[in-house]
């Protein structure tokens, strides 16, 4: 039996969406079902097309998406969540959550200090 460190259970969700944009590009997902690489590129605009490229490309390689290529006259990619990926909404929900605790905290010290001031 391998020994596992009390944290290995993070580490390896961490593998899966580690990075500024994994977890950002599974919450759209999460929102929009589907996913062509344009739509990641508005969604995302501060996101190079190499990045996107290769975060994509890791995200169908850890099977949390399924890439469809569908050959036309400009053919067309659209990502979509796997059943693994789809076990991730707790992860990206509590990401949710925490962020906008966080937000409502960074704007009421705000305020505060706008007041004392």
């Amino acid at each position: 039996m391998k020994y596992c460190a009390d944290s290995c259970q993070v580490e390896d969700t961490l593998q899966f969406v580690a990075g500024k944009w994994k977890s950002v590009i599974l919450y759209r997902l999460f929102q929009e079902q589907v996913g062509r690489f344009s739509d990641f590129k508005r969604w995302l605009p501060r996101i190079s097309t190499r990045v996107l490229e290769r975060q994509l490309n890791e995200l169908v390689a850890d099977g949390l998406l399924e890439k469809r290529v569908y050959v036309a006259v400009q053919p067309q990619t659209e990502y979509r969540l796997t059943v693994f990926g789809q076990s991730l909404w707790p992860v990206i929900s509590a990401m949710e959550k925490w962020g906008q605790y966080y937000h409502q905290q960074r704007v009421a010290v705000t305020s505060a200090d706008a007041s004392a001031k």
